[in-house]
């Protein structure tokens, strides 16, 4: 009697234990992955992201841009409404701004999709809640000069991931005095704050 009471309540707990772990976990379909390649040629490379509707609203786009080392570059979060269109040039909207000065020429772009806050999305992602619904493309430079488009690439999401690039980004908006913030290209509806004053602040 004891050792089945014993069972079931290890079983409860076990149980319990992975619900919980569920819920704690992003929802599936919050994570796009990318690369760019040869950039800062005078043939630029496209970011294109849309909001498929699904989620019911607006969403934002994180933005994260890495250099080859894995360090952080840039991040920033553009605003999408559904069926709306963002077009992001590489050289100038995700690779202009910085945080080490040093331009990158090879590195990777992660995109989470999130739930707005209010009516905006934030300069620095460093605080966010991942909804699904955002979809993208990036165009690559292949070394003989040839343009190639190919559909960002779905990942898993981890909570240790979320943190990771929350923690990444609010440094850079400590540290980086403006530098490190990537913008939000063109199209959508463009109601995006602006980027922070100064020489990198530059609106469109």
């Amino acid at each position: 009697m004891r050792r089945g009471l014993y069972l079931a309540c290890t079983l409860a707990v076990a149980l319990c234990a992975a619900y919980a772990a569920a819920q704690s976990s992003p929802p599936a379909d919050t994570l796009k992955v990318d690369y760019f390649s040869n950039a800062g040629n005078s043939i630029d490379e496209t970011m294109r992201l849309t909001n498929d509707g699904t989620s019911g609203g607006d969403l934002c786009g994180a933005v994260f841009v890495f250099a080859p080392d894995q360090e952080m570059s840039e991040c920033c979060s553009c605003r999408m409404t559904p069926d709306g269109l963002k077009t992001f040039s590489v050289n100038k909207d995700l690779l202009g701004n910085p945080l080490t000065g040093v331009p990158l020429s090879t590195g990777a772009i992660k995109v989470v999709s999130t739930k707005i806050t209010g009516n905006t999305c934030p300069t620095y992602p460093s605080s966010f809640t991942p909804t699904a619904g955002v979809r993208g493309w990036v165009t690559h430079l292949q070394n003989n000069n040839v343009l190639t488009e190919t559909e960002s690439q779905d990942a898993t999401l981890s909570t240790s991931e979320v943190s990771r690039l929350e923690a990444e980004c609010y440094a850079i908006q400590l540290v980086g005095s403006g530098k490190g913030v990537c913008t939000c290209g063109v199209g959508d509806d463009g109601a995006d704050p602006p980027p922070p004053p100064g020489p990198w602040g530059k609106t469109k």
